[in-house]
């Protein structure tokens, strides 16, 4: 009736109609004005599209079905057409985003409200440190530390000579192999070194008993580097009692006695050496006395204002921890996927091999100050770190409160799911997504190829607040690692293996079956005899 007497207050325009239209303008503008603001608090209520959650438990009976997680995830997002995805686990909203505009909105436009880190059993066992803690006076003190005085550039520097060595040491090791096996454990080697650089890095020493006659790792190294990726594998696993703590104790997926067994691993071979340093620089009568050699000295000596030892044992012991975690996990697993493509995409072999050969020549081994112009090398790594990254997300950001991503509702305490296989196998972002190309990272823009992507089509480092801090020596091992193998042995595939599989673990994004592969040195006079 509005309607009609709009119309015709229009076609037989009088003071008495156009006075009713005028009204009816105006009522009309105020419904719709209301309408739109109506939709807009609906649209900023509506969570992000999700499954169907049970009351009290959520998608908690689906989760134990769909195990690994996740993977459930994932299927789920591809199944809905989605960048982002909204599971309710127990009263935890659980936010995945595989979408890289919407990443930079989590950890750079809104990288305050997502600074924090949610607990779970696992931080529990390791509190104090600095990646693994939620925002606080504990973790803007840790991160201070860390980033002025451990893995600051001075101290990366000053460290040079025993990263150097344990370059070295790669190389030898792998020759020693070469003279009593055909078939080498790229796993193990990958792992060995990179335990090797940081175990010189934190404690100065390689061993922490008994050193092996072929320079390979021992027991207790392999039961070390068994821990960490232990740790590793389950600190964000998506368990029980992390969304459901009054279940703490019960372990009823099993996580909590894995996360205690790789605990009590870090203790036993860990805490003597920490208790000798604290006695020795406690012992001191004045700093002179001792010299910092490495990051263990470093955690030990801190003092505050009033000349007190800044840093408590158990802080220094779970930061020692977290160092472990964020050096080793990431470098050997990126090379071993690289060397893999390698051995199916002979092409890609023959061309990072042309780049050592040119760059560095034939007389000497690849040093750290080679790095820069290594760029396909890099580009192999920011491939790998796209392709195959070491696991599925990066460690959850907790919201601090209530906000929103792309127009969807967060509630305060959402953990969100950065996805690093979301991020980097998006066929919106990538051509060719399965297929590993490492010419697609070079371009004529940059003279110098880095491992960070500043749009974050995918993530190596993190970003943000909570990114990593240890790009540099991330880098360093990594292209160390990777160029030390090319450059110092000819690599092939095992006699009757015609491919190497790819194929994915079914419990994460490490390779099924470890690489292996037969190994002849290329140059005698490069090795240590």
């Amino acid at each position: 009736m509005m309607i009609n007497t709009l119309v015709n207050a229009l076609l037989n325009p009088s003071p008495h109609s156009f006075s009713g239209a005028i009204l009816i303008f105006t009522l009309l503008f105020v419904l719709q004005k209301h309408r739109t603001k109506k939709d807009e608090i609906s649209k900023q209520n509506q969570l992000p599209p999700g499954p169907t959650a049970w009351p009290l438990v959520g998608c908690l009976p689906a989760m134990l079905q769909q195990k690994p997680v996740f993977r459930w995830i994932h299927l789920l997002m591809k199944d809905m057409n989605t960048d982002i995805l909204c599971v309710r686990i127990g009263k935890v909203h659980v936010v995945s985003i595989t979408c890289p505009k919407l990443a930079q909105e989590v950890l750079r436009k809104k990288d305050a409200i997502f600074a924090s880190r949610p607990t779970s059993v696992a931080t529990n066992l390791l509190r104090g440190g600095t990646a693994l803690s939620p925002f606080g006076d504990q973790w803007k003190k840790m991160r201070r530390i860390l980033t002025s005085e451990v893995v600051c550039p001075a101290m990366h520097h000053s460290l040079y000579d025993k990263r150097a060595d344990e370059a070295n040491h790669l190389v030898q090791y792998v020759y020693n192999l070469c003279q009593s096996s055909k078939d080498i454990d790229m796993r193990v080697v990958t792992r060995h070194y990179c335990g090797n650089v940081t175990r010189r890095l934190m404690f100065n020493k390689r061993y922490f008993s008994q050193v092996m006659p072929d320079g390979g790792p021992g027991a207790d190294e392999m039961e070390h580097i068994n821990a960490i990726f232990d740790l590793l594998g389950y600190i964000f696993a998506f368990c029980i009692s992390d969304y459901f703590p009054s279940l703490i104790g019960l372990d009823l997926d099993g996580h909590e006695k894995i996360l205690k067994d790789a605990r009590n691993t870090f203790d036993k071979l860990h805490d003597p050496i920490i208790k000798e340093r604290i006695k020795l620089w406690r012992q001191a009568s004045n700093d002179s006395e001792r010299e910092t050699q490495d990051w263990l000295d470093v955690l030990v000596s801190l003092k505050d204002v009033d000349g007190q030892f800044l840093l408590t044992a158990d802080e220094i012991k779970s930061q020692s921890i977290e160092l472990f975690l964020a050096s080793i996990d990431n470098p050997s697993h990126a090379v071993e996927c690289i060397l893999a493509e390698m051995m199916n995409n002979p092409n890609v072999l023959q061309e990072a091999i042309n780049e050592i050969d040119s760059v560095v020549g034939k007389e000497r081994l690849v040093d750290e100050c080679d790095i820069p112009r290594l760029n396909y090398l890099k580009a192999c790594v920011r491939e790998s770190a796209r392709l195959h990254p070491v696991v599925p997300f990066i460690p959850p950001h907790q919201a601090m409160e209530d906000t929103t991503i792309a127009g969807y509702f967060i509630p305060k305490g959402s953990h969100v799911l950065i996805s690093r296989l979301g991020l980097g196998r998006n066929p919106k972002t990538w051509e060719e997504p399965l297929k590993f190309k490492p010419e697609r990272h070079l371009t004529d823009k940059c003279s110098e190829v880095l491992l960070t992507d500043p749009e974050l089509r995918f993530i190596v480092f993190g970003s943000g607040r909570r990114g990593c801090l240890g790009v540099t020596l991330g880098t360093t091992m990594t292209v160390m690692l990777l160029a030390r193998l090319l450059q110092g042995f000819t690599w092939s595939k095992p006699s009757g293996v015609s491919s190497i599989s790819l194929i994915e673990s079914h419990e994460g994004t490490a390779l099924a079956k470890p690489l292996v592969l037969h190994a002849q040195p290329r140059f005698s006079n490069l090795f240590i005899n």
